[in-house]
Formats: structure tokens, C-alpha cells, sequence
């Protein structure tokens, strides 16, 4: 249950009755009576299956948080249907993935975080601020809890709408785990994102050392180009010679052979014709 992808933004093949202009979205807990719509829409959404059992702790409130978003202007009993949801786990912050870069109180107790597990919006509602307000209500049920120190979720690399708007929600990415989400015998990576509440201040002297490390990183290798961008100038200005043309006007022309002409084809990928 810990590896659930989230944050997928997927189109979604399900006809939807027409929207309002102006509709009515509301939220609410997700109920038994959603169990087929929550499965289709995982079902439409996302690139791997769920297993039932899942699902049956999300509409029975078993060991996993939930909620439903409805529009409620939604013509011919469609108005209690769900257009959007978040699913979410409550988890031991020490048996966390990021339990060091939290600062722990000992006067608390066994501290925790709210761990997303998945988060999805029907094609036809998506770009109204629905996500947005779906995790906004999980923000607003973790502050709620004394001992919670934040929330956490996994966005697959490449979904760069969800990872923009969880740098607008101020959640900060700490993480890229490689060969993460195993999809149709694919490997992708993944980038961690956490929201901090509650005093649950990230240590910070990591993070610090973090971003020094890659900023002295990127300095090394913008040395090394520039180097090798000098060293490969002289290499070119000492096997290069004139020569004259028929119009007898002087070019400079590097010295090459076919020796090298065939080791470039070997490393650019290109043939020369």
C-alpha cells in the first residue's frame, strides 16, 4: 500500500453528462455507495490497477482518509456523483520515508504524517482548482491533528502539471527516487514532495547541504566545459592549415581523416554523407 502512484493526471474516457457554467463543487467523505465510480474512475485515470481491497478501505473508512468531490448543479441524480477524490494514509512519521528531515519532540509522542496515496479529477472538471481544493482539505485535516508533523505524497517525473501545482501549494521537493513506479514493465522516477504543518520544520542543515552540494556540482562541470571547450580550440587551431581556394580567397580548415570522420559517426548518432 505504500507504493501507490499518486498524483497522476491522466485523460480520462468516461462520458460526462454536460457541466454548468458556474458549478457547484462541494466536498464531502467518501461513502460505500461511491465503490463503482471510485473504481472507474481509478480505472480511467491511472496506468495500473488497484486491488478491491483498496478500495473497500477507502469507502469503509478503514485504515485509509478520503474525500469525494461533487458537483452538486448536476442535472438527473448525478448531483452526489464523484467528479474528483484524494485518498490518504495516516503513518508513523519514524517509519516515514523522510523521517530524517523531520525534527522530532519527544514531549509529543509518537509523531505522524498524512501520506497521499491518490489524488484524480475527471477529465471534464480538470483547470477549475479542484486538486488544488482536494488537498487543501487534506492540509486542513492534518493541522487538526496535534502530533502530525505534515504531508507527503510521490508524483511520477514527467506529470508536470501536478508537480507545478505542488510548488504553488508550497510543498517542497526533497526527493528524486529512481526507477520508483514500475508501469507496464517500464520504470519511471519519481519525485518526493512534503508539506510541513504543525511545527514539523524540515531539517533544514540537510537540505542546505543538499542544494551546496548540487550548486558546487554544477560549478565543477561549467569548469570542466569550459576546459575541454579550450583544450578542443587549440586541438582544432594545431591540426587545421590554409588553404587556398580556386577563387584564391583563404579559408581556415581543420586537418581531418577518415579515421575521424568514422569515430564521429560512433558518437553524434549521425552519418555524415
Amino acid at each position: 500500500m505504500s507504493r501507490f502512484p499518486r498524483g497522476f493526471v491522466e485523460n480520462s474516457s468516461m462520458e460526462e453528462p454536460k457541466i454548468a457554467r458556474r458549478p457547484t463543487i462541494c466536498f464531502r467523505p467518501i461513502n460505500p455507495s461511491d465503490l463503482e465510480r471510485l473504481e472507474q474512475i481509478h480505472r480511467d485515470i491511472f496506468p495500473i490497477r488497484y486491488e478491491s481491497e483498496f478500495f473497500q478501505n477507502v469507502v469503509n473508512g478503514g485504515d485509509i482518509v478520503s474525500w469525494a468531490a461533487i458537483d452538486r448543479s448536476r442535472p438527473d441524480g448525478h448531483s452526489e456523483e464523484l467528479i474528483g477524490f484524494v485518498t490518504a494514509k495516516i503513518v508513523l512519521a519514524k517509519e516515514s520515508e523522510i523521517s530524517d528531515l523531520i525534527r522530532y519532540d519527544s514531549s509529543k509522542g509518537e509523531e505522524t504524517l498524512v501520506y497521499i496515496l491518490t489524488l484524480g479529477v475527471v477529465e471534464t472538471y480538470r483547470k477549475r482548482g479542484i486538486a488544488k481544493s482536494l488537498i487543501n482539505e487534506v492540509v486542513k485535516y492534518t493541522s487538526g491533528i496535534p502530533v502530525c508533523r505534515g504531508v507527503y505524497l510521490h508524483v511520477i517525473a514527467h506529470n508536470n502539471p501536478a508537480i507545478r501545482l505542488y510548488k504553488r501549494m508550497s510543498f517542497r521537493c526533497v526527493r528524486r527516487l529512481h526507477g520508483f513506479y514500475l508501469i507496464n514493465g517500464q520504470h519511471f522516477d519519481s519525485y518526493l514532495f512534503v508539506y510541513f504543518i504543525n511545527d514539523g520544520v524540515i531539517v533544514e542543515s540537510w537540505l542546505h547541504c543538499r542544494d551546496l552540494a548540487v550548486l558546487v556540482l554544477n560549478y565543477m562541470r561549467s569548469g570542466i566545459k569550459s576546459v575541454a571547450s579550450k583544450l578542443t580550440m587549440n586541438h582544432e587551431e594545431k591540426g587545421s592549415k590554409w588553404l587556398k581556394s580556386k577563387d584564391n580567397t583563404r579559408c581556415l580548415l581543420p586537418t581531418q581523416t577518415k579515421r575521424n570522420l568514422a569515430s564521429e559517426r560512433v558518437s553524434s548518432g549521425y552519418d555524415y554523407v
